[in-house]
């Protein structure tokens, strides 16, 4: 229906048909039982022809009255795209099973009150234990097992549409449902399937036996045979309606199980779009919300655990992910390393700010995986001076040498990328590293609000001024004496005099890198 509001067309849908179904089946059931299997033993003009045309006559009266209060709750199909936003709406949605329940167990009533009171009187055949007995046997057992029927049956047929109403599967944050959890569904299957058909074949025997006392042979005969014959109809009712709402009940229950079975095989699949079916807000329902949460949770882990990668080495990431890094602050043996652009300034001075941050973030990006290709730490980016450790978080017994590779492969790919830049017409860029060893204060640094990873101590100070000497002695890398003495393969250092930084009373041993 293009160009027109479509509603859920009720007398179209699945639900209708089982609707209709389950309370025409209850309703001749419960006709034949009480007109042609339960009689009084007295004249009784229920079975006769008269009253059959009544049932075929008040019936379809019943359904279209059951269908106009239906049609009063119906909701938008979700083809439609209603506003789920408006509390009204989801509880009519999520309550629907509910509500055609409801309307089932109104007919029933009404039914009741129908043949067990305005049709004896109509007729002139009112009979109060008559009355008892109709009103009994129409409003409560075949009421209550259609009702019951329905609501099953249409929860089944509904659920598949529940989904596409609560795409997020947040059933049980609507308020005003109610709740049919597993348990009270097995006890109500339990007392449909065997209570009620007990108590019926015990009332028989029981007004049989009292009929027996003052009956003729012939009529004890007659007795017994039909009371076999209820007795048969009852169990061969009892038994449809077993199967039938132990097939659909024990479907509820399994059903969504195994969604969330299937949505956790996804999961340990390394799926982690999966998402469990949320087809009810009873104790499944919660579960399967409960996992889509962890799931939720799990994919926010590894968004956090990607998104940390980029500013850590994937081993860093891990340990620290893992627990097994203290970031509370403990005191171990590092080599920091400093990076520093040469005449930044004049270079930030003399180009548009555009090219200044691409270039910039160019070199970043070679340094960084440098650092990272022989498990340094980038700790920070200051203007355009970087900081970087080995050998922290996690403990590397050759610190000094990895960072002394490092170092040798960031001049190697800075030497690559002014090629590049100078065959482009662009200005090569210089640099300083500076490396030491010592020990340092590695924690987690700041406000409860926002924290980083720094070390604290005068060996950082130390490498700081010693990437500053690369200006003064014209050397692109130089390590600390102490970074020396600790490298297996020293390489091809050139030893230079001692000299002496700021804020030190002893003079610093330093070597260039060949």
């Amino acid at each position: 229906m293009t160009g027109r509001r479509r509603t859920l067309a009720f007398w179209r849908s699945p639900l209708f048909h089982t609707v209709g179904f389950g309370n025409l089946f209850g309703a001749v059931v419960t006709f034949s039982y009480l007109a042609f299997f339960d009689r009084p033993e007295h004249a009784d003009r229920l079975g006769t022809v008269t009253h059959v045309l009544f049932f075929v006559a008040a019936y379809p009266v019943l359904a279209v009255t059951g269908f106009l209060l239906s049609q009063r709750w119906m909701v938008p199909h979700p083809d439609e795209q209603p506003d789920l936003s408006d509390p009204v709406l989801r509880r009519r949605v999520l309550a629907m099973p509910f509500m055609l329940a409801g309307v089932t167990a109104l007919g029933w009533a009404l039914a009741g009150l129908i043949w067990g009171l305005a049709l004896p009187l109509a007729t002139g055949t009112f009979d109060p234990a008559r009355a008892t007995r109709l009103l009994f046997g129409i409003t409560i057992v075949g009421g209550s097992i259609t009702t019951a029927f329905t609501f099953f049956t249409v929860e089944a047929v509904w659920r598949r549409l529940l989904p596409r109403y609560f795409p997020h599967g947040d059933l049980r944050a609507v308020a005003g449902v109610p709740r049919l959890g597993v348990r009270p569904r097995l006890v109500l299957v339990f007392l449909f399937v065997g209570l009620l058909p007990m108590s019926l074949m015990a009332r028989r025997a029981l007004r049989v036996a009292e009929t027996v006392a003052g009956a003729s042979p012939v009529e004890v005969v007659a007795l017994l045979g039909n009371m076999i014959v209820v007795i048969g109809f009852l169990v061969a009712i009892g038994v449809l309606t077993a199967v039938g709402l132990a097939f659909v009940v024990s479907r509820s229950v399994s059903e969504p199980l195994h969604h969330v079975e299937a949505a956790m095989a996804r999961v340990g699949a390394g799926d982690l779009t999966a998402r469990a079916v949320v087809v009810g807000n009873d104790e499944i329902g919660a579960v399967a919300e409960g996992f889509n949460r962890m799931v939720a949770g799990l994919r926010e882990r590894e968004r956090i655990r990607e998104t940390f990668g980029r500013y850590v080495s994937p081993e860093v990431r891990d340990e620290i992910l893992a627990g097994r890094v203290s970031l509370a602050g403990d005191v171990r043996e590092v080599t920091i390393l400093f990076s520093d652009l040469r005449d930044f300034t004049p270079w930030v001075e003399s180009h548009p700010p555009a090219e200044v941050v691409r270039d910039i973030n160019e070199y970043f990006t070679l340094m960084e995986g440098a650092i990272r290709a022989h498990r340094g730490l980038v700790l920070q980016f200051i203007g355009d001076e970087i900081e970087a450790v080995f050998g922290a978080p996690i403990a590397e017994p050759h610190h000094a040498d990895q960072a002394l590779a490092a170092a040798l492969e960031m001049r190697r790919r800075l030497a690559e990328w002014n090629d590049g830049r100078r065959a482009a017409g662009r200005v090569a860029i210089r640099h300083g590293i500076g490396i030491h060893t010592g020990e340092v204060l590695a924690a987690a640094i700041g406000s409860p609000e926002r924290q980083s990873y720094a070390l604290v101590g005068d060996s950082v100070n130390l490498a700081s001024r010693i990437q500053d000497l690369t200006k003064d002695v014209g050397a692109e890398v130089l390590v600390s004496g102490a970074t020396v003495r600790r490298l297996r393969e020293p390489g091809a250092l050139e030893p230079l005099p001692a000299v002496r930084v700021k804020g030190r009373a002893a003079d610093v041993e330093v070597y260039r890198a060949a």
